[in-house]
């Protein structure tokens, strides 16, 4: 799958802040991302407002989709499973191949299709070695409930292993933006195969580096846009993929995809930029025992 434009969004916050305006204005940002010709769009089983509206971020992109009368060609949304949730909002991980296949099942009629276009693997299950889940999501393929697989929250040495075990993969979506900037050689791994880098919380901590604002006034865009400009210099396999949940929003962030920033630029970001934040703990706590 080619993108245009090197961007896709989100739009996790209008399911973890449910109110009827976020819902609204969550459409109509999708919507406005649409006209402006984004084509890729990611959600997961996880996003909902309580253990009991699981998919609820599904519906969401269902409807938004749904109800968008102009050009969906080229249209492709992903979605993820692997996260558990149940009474008295108590999480996990299962990566049987069972269960992420009825999770699999549960997002395709969510979505209203009968083959998802992108499913990903989003956490890895402490309780399974990790072969054991590669085997799982080779069953996945197998089963052919979706066109292509992505994992999210791998490791360089996890993603080797995973092309090695399972075959192509199209997407890893993990943790990248101006403030957390661990384990970037899964990066070289994603130029190596060509697969598609979408970072989570890509904007996280803009508003804490001056620098980004510093150049954003200097070019008269907002520092988000330059975050989005940076992520995009990165790599030809970044598809900068920030949250939304209002058309200025959106507009703001595919904005940025126009912006080149000249090597001073990147440079002074570069040594404008704090140290990384460590890895996140419960990506540690994810971590198979074998």
């Amino acid at each position: 799958m080619d993108f245009e434009l090197p961007i896709g969004f989100g739009c996790m916050k209008a399911s973890f802040e449910p109110t009827p305006e976020n819902y609204e204005t969550t459409i109509q940002a999708l919507h406005t991302a649409l006209d402006s010709g984004v084509r890729f769009f990611d959600t997961a089983d996880i996003y909902a407002p309580a253990w009991n509206e699981f998919g609820h971020n599904e519906k969401l992109i269902a409807e938004a989709m749904r109800t968008y009368q102009g050009d969906k060609t080229g249209l492709v949304v992903a979605t993820k499973g692997g996260i558990t949730r149940g009474p008295g909002e108590v999480w996990s991980r299962n990566a049987s191949l069972d269960y992420l296949l009825r999770a699999a099942e549960a997002s395709a009629g969510r979505l209203g299709v009968s083959v998802l276009d992108v499913w990903q693997h989003h956490r890895l299950d402490p309780k399974l070695p990790f072969e054991a889940q590669l085997e799982s999501l080779v069953g996945m393929k197998q089963r052919g409930i979706f066109k292509e697989l992505g994992v999210s929250n791998y490791s360089a040495k996890q993603l080797r292993r995973a092309i090695e075990v399972v075959g192509p993969i199209f997407s890893v979506q993990n943790q990248l933006s101006p403030v957390y900037r661990q384990e970037l050689d899964v990066l070289e791994v994603c130029e190596e195969f060509g697969i598609n880098y979408l970072p989570w919380s890509p904007m996280k901590g803009v508003e804490s580096v001056p620098i980004l604002k510093e150049i954003g006034e200097e070019l008269g865009v907002s520092a988000y846009a330059v975050a989005v400009a940076w992520l995009k210099s990165l790599s030809k396999q970044i598809l900068v993929m920030p949250g939304v949940s209002r058309v200025e929003s959106a507009l703001d962030a595919i904005n940025g995809i126009s912006i080149t920033l000249t090597d001073s630029h990147l440079e002074r970001i570069t040594l404008g930029l704090p140290e990384t934040q460590p890895m996140h703990p419960e990506l540690l706590s994810d971590q198979p025992k074998n």
